[in-house]
């Protein structure tokens, strides 16, 4: 049995040596046929190294490019450097000077610990109301600001307004270069994002609000969600190595929390990122991985926010932490079915359903349990937007009547065509969303595709970022045809999207030639531009408001309190620090009222009722804007005047808007007359050719 054994054993090791010999031998064949970046390693990395600088250094540079450009801007729109104190507050409008205000609080105060406690505890800005205005504002940027400011010793360097239009221009160079990143991977070439600049820079009217409101949220917020985006186009790439990928993942959980924490709407914009990747994990099988870490970093984000925001309810019962937590679920009950059988295309059917009700109910259930107070105006406004239902409320109709808040007017579709933005981005958001619906198709049909995609296959909508990308640039652009403010949400990327587009050979391999020659287009039109308008003199003359500010800190009391329009009132607050009965901020539901009722001095009612209205929030003194009281507005039924004719039934809308009768005349007007009743509870203390300034009296006489 011995002798039998031996030979059998010899020929088994010898069929072992035999396989593992011919295995080796395939192994040899296969590394030989693929290429050996090895060989010439020195040509490719530093071919790799040099592409990588020159973009990076593109991208910084056109950042600070454009950062330099918007203060010199600036600085030639309001001769900022040439004006005193008062003079520059005044070009803060609206609720752009509250924010900037609470900066200038902040720096006043004795101790940042004293600062923020007098900011969360404010009773000197709006009359019998103590507000937290860090939470109710979203005060975090002048926080950072103001603590920046004086860490850094820039209060011997630098003015604080410097400082702080400083930072957010620095912001703005931050945003640019977030798009370029976007553009140059999305790409694989840095001169797309070069072209995003510059149709950025040349569309600037559409892309942002930065010339008109400096510390809007926005401006603070935005630069931190490009580079959120920015990082997950890359944290979605196939092609992405371990470290790149770590890289992507901590630079966009970041980004995603501090731009939470910048403005109290970002939670609703990340929900429509949070839908663009539920349906990208619904197409792309492969990425379902990456999407569910990006969830993680919404909850954490969510979660935190919530703690340092001084337990902001909003941020709980928000639609998208209700999605989350039903994606988070929904595939906890997911089966683990065999990928491209029948049952699981059922179960992906059944999947999209049960998340779509799952967030429903969930938001239904934390709204019930978590006391909030999260923006109801804003359903109200909604519903009379889309026509489900009618008011004449005056707040309602006002909303309705801002140019921010209706349908893009045809002039925003003629600019992006002129800039010849928009045709290239409509081609290539068509090219991109076919090839996408073609892979999509074959992967429910349960073809197999290849794991890399060369440039012959013609298959672009295959790629996860791209596919991202196109869903969310769609919802984005659905909101902006509906809300024109929203389109400085959409604009940044539909440059972003068609400078990708017009860039990418993958995108373009028949029709290079010619739309290389169509891109000088814009390009050409970059430089011109901007030297006329930085060549162009303009000049910021309000006399009449700087008049009014130093008779208001010459010869009003320490202790007053003014009644105007928020807008006004705004100013009065940064300029002066005297005390306000309302704000032009639309996020609480008792400013709004406010608002309304101090408006009231533009409509047709008594001097009586006007007196009880003012008297009711301590007001010492009234300001009436002629601007207001004899508007000649361009759209019809939209003035001031107007809506508070509609809300106190002053005005019959069926019957072609005719006058109904009230024997009172409309009290901006009278009030100007002095004659009784009107001058026994009015005293007329200071007039300009814009404002007029009445004394509220304490004892009434009566006598004609």
């Amino acid at each position: 049995m011995a002798e039998e054994e031996g030979p059998t054993v010899e020929l088994r090791q010898r069929k072992k040596l035999k396989s593992s010999e011919n295995k080796e031998s395939a192994k040899e064949e296969k590394i030989s046929d693929t290429p050996i970046p090895e060989k010439a390693p020195k040509h490719v990395l530093f071919q790799r190294f040099a592409k990588i600088f020159i973009g990076c250094l593109a991208a910084v540079t056109s950042g600070m490019m454009y950062a330099l450009y918007l203060s010199a801007y600036h600085e030639r729109k309001f001769w900022f450097s040439n004006r005193q104190e008062l003079e520059r507050e005044i070009t803060f409008q609206g609720d752009s000077a509250i924010y900037y205000s609470y900066y200038k609080d902040m720096l006043k105060a004795p101790s940042f610990e004293r600062g923020v406690y007098e900011l969360t505890h404010n009773n000197k800005t709006v009359s019998l109301k103590t507000i937290n205005a860090v939470q109710q504002m979203s005060l975090y940027p002048e926080l950072i600001a103001s603590v920046l400011y004086q860490a850094t010793g820039s209060n011997e360097i630098i003015e604080p307004v410097y400082f702080y239009i400083g930072i957010v221009f620095g912001l703005q160079g931050i945003y640019v270069t977030a798009l370029f990143v976007t553009s140059w991977l999305m790409s694989g070439t840095w001169l797309a994002g070069m072209l995003t600049v510059a149709w950025f820079i040349i569309n600037r009217v559409d892309t942002t609000r930065i010339e008109y409101s400096i510390p809007l949220r926005e401006n603070w917020a935005l630069p931190y969600f490009a580079c959120q985006i920015a990082a997950l186009t890359g944290y979605l790439k196939s092609n992405l190595n371990t470290y790149g990928e770590r890289f992507c993942y901590l630079l966009m959980s970041a980004s995603t929390y501090t731009f939470m924490m910048m403005w109290e709407y970002s939670h609703y914009l990340l929900f429509l990122q949070a839908i663009s990747l539920f349906l990208l994990d619904s197409f792309s099988l492969e990425q379902s991985d990456k999407v569910h870490e990006v969830y993680k970093i919404y909850i954490f984000s969510l979660f935190l926010g919530y703690l340092l925001q001084f337990e902001n309810s909003a941020l709980l019962v928000s639609p998208l932490l209700s999605l989350v937590v039903a994606l988070m679920l929904a595939k906890c009950l997911q089966l683990n079915v065999k990928k491209g059988t029948f049952i699981a295309k059922i179960m992906k059917v059944i999947n999209f359903y049960l998340v779509c009700i799952l967030t429903v109910t969930l938001n239904i259930i934390m709204k019930m349990f978590v006391p909030h107070k999260e923006n109801g105006h804003m359903l109200k406004f909604l519903e009379v937007k889309f026509g489900l239902n009618m008011t004449k409320n005056f707040t309602m109709n006002w909303l309705l009547c801002q140019e921010s808040l209706q349908a893009p007017s045809q002039d925003f579709f003629l600019r992006l065509t002129q800039s010849s933005l928009l045709p290239f981005y409509i081609l290539v958001l068509i090219i991109c969303f076919l090839s996408m619906m073609q892979v999509i198709f074959r992967r429910i049909n349960g073809k197999s595709l290849k794991e890399t995609i060369t440039l012959e296959d013609g298959r672009i909508g295959g790629r996860p970022e791209i596919i991202y990308h196109v869903i969310h640039t769609i919802l984005l652009g659905s909101l902006a045809m509906v809300i024109e403010g929203l389109k400085y949400l959409w604009t940044p990327y539909v440059c972003m999207l068609a400078a990708f587009g017009v860039c990418s050979p993958e995108l373009w391999m028949t029709l290079f030639k010619w739309l290389r020659l169509r891109t000088v287009h814009p390009v050409l039109l970059f430089f011109p531009r901007l030297m006329t308008e930085l060549m162009e003199l303009q000049e910021f003359y309000d006399p009449d408001t700087v008049e009014l500010m130093t008779w208001i800190k010459r010869q009003a009391p320490v202790a007053a309190v003014f009644a105007g329009s928020p807008q006004l009132m705004g100013a009065i607050k940064l300029c002066t620090g005297w005390m306000v009965t309302s704000l032009p901020l639309y996020n609480d539901d008792d400013l709004l009222k406010r608002n309304e009722n101090i408006y009231q001095i533009y409509s047709k009612r008594s001097a009586e009722d006007i007196y009880k209205i003012l008297t009711s929030y301590k007001a010492n003194y009234l300001i009436v804007e002629d601007a207001i009281c004899n508007e000649v507005g361009t759209m019809r039924g939209c003035r001031v005047k107007d809506l508070l004719d509609i809300a106190n039934g002053h005005v019959v809308c069926e019957e072609g808007d005719k006058l109904t009768y009230s024997k009172y005349g409309r009290f901006c007007h009278e009030v100007k007359i002095n004659y009784s009743p009107y001058v026994n509870y009015f005293t007329r203390v200071y007039w300009n050719r814009s404002y007029f300034v009445y004394k509220i009296n304490t004892v009434i006489s009566f006598q004609s």
